[in-house]
């Protein structure tokens, strides 16, 4: 199904809109979310490729993924060590990424 991708969007992105997400000007697969808690500010970025996506949050911004999960059967993979030709390597302080392979492509 080639638009089954765009399908799954159509119904995402409004859903993520109403539950709280801002979708990024600069890229529309791209939302973000902060939630305060105990007077510190927790964000979520959520991006969608396709049918894949790709989250960054702190430990307690995970909660917020459960209302994801009940609404549709997603699955988390674990740590992302790449995507779209993106080495990803997550620190303890920071989010290091390098474009190796996309470089390397070219």
């Amino acid at each position: 199904m080639a638009q089954a991708g765009r399908r799954w969007q159509r119904s995402l992105f409004p859903w993520l809109l109403q539950f709280g997400f801002t979708q990024c000007k600069s890229d529309p697969c791209v939302f973000t979310m902060t939630r305060t808690i105990s007077g510190v500010d927790h964000r979520l970025v959520l991006g969608c490729y396709v049918d894949d996506l790709f989250t960054l949050y702190s430990h307690e911004g995970a909660g917020s993924l459960y209302a994801l999960t009940k609404r549709w059967n997603v699955e988390d993979e674990g740590p992302v060590s790449d995507l779209l030709n993106v080495d990803i390597t997550t620190h303890a302080d920071c989010v290091e990424l390098k474009q190796e392979k996309y470089i390397a492509h070219l």
